[in-house]
């Protein structure tokens, strides 16, 4: 796949509030594992988690917004402290505009990681827009940066630190683990 490099836009990473994430594709692999019996099991990235901690323990809040529904995206939001999560959205922009107004932040204090065309709306609204390196085309052509790392494989985290370094907060973050 023929992805066009693009630097991380750390002026407009500075005033980050908010993160939102699409699910599949990005916290997860681009992929569904079914079971016999139809059960979907999900995969999540460790590093993605403690990524997406780090930014909440500098104040920036998080949430999921993706079009499917799955038991495992809500446990996994509470396991890391995720208070925002809509599943089973077809109109991203509808959850999108209720954080603004919840939140009392601007578009352009968000920050949004999508890989396929339903993202697209809060791609073009967000003021921080990201995908990973499987994303459509037409994604990859729209976003302010592409990640180094695939979707469900350290992604996340990295746009995570990205943000935290434009933010001056990183080595801060790091030292807690540094004791």
């Amino acid at each position: 796949m023929n992805t066009v490099e693009k630097i991380f836009p750390q002026d407009k990473a500075k005033n980050i509030r908010l993160m939102i994430l699409d699910v599949d594709g990005v916290l997860s692999p681009p992929r569904i594992l079914m079971t016999p019996s139809g059960q979907v099991i999900k995969e999540f990235s460790i590093y993605d988690g403690l990524g997406l901690q780090l930014l909440q323990n500098t104040g920036i809040e998080v949430a999921v917004i993706s079009g499917r529904n799955s038991a495992a995206v809500k446990k996994r939001a509470t396991e890391i402290g995720i208070k925002y999560v809509f599943q089973g959205v077809e109109d991203k922009l509808v959850p999108f505009k209720k954080l603004l107004t919840r939140l009392k932040i601007k578009a352009s204090e968000t920050a949004f990681i999508g890989d396929d065309l339903p993202d697209l709306p809060l791609l073009k609204r967000s003021g921080l827009s990201m995908t990973v390196p499987h994303a459509n085309v037409s994604i990859r052509e729209s976003v302010d940066y592409i990640s180094k790392l695939p979707g469900g494989e350290g992604a996340v985290r990295e746009v995570c630190e990205l943000i935290l370094i434009a933010q001056g907060n990183l080595q801060e973050q790091l030292a807690r683990y540094k004791r």
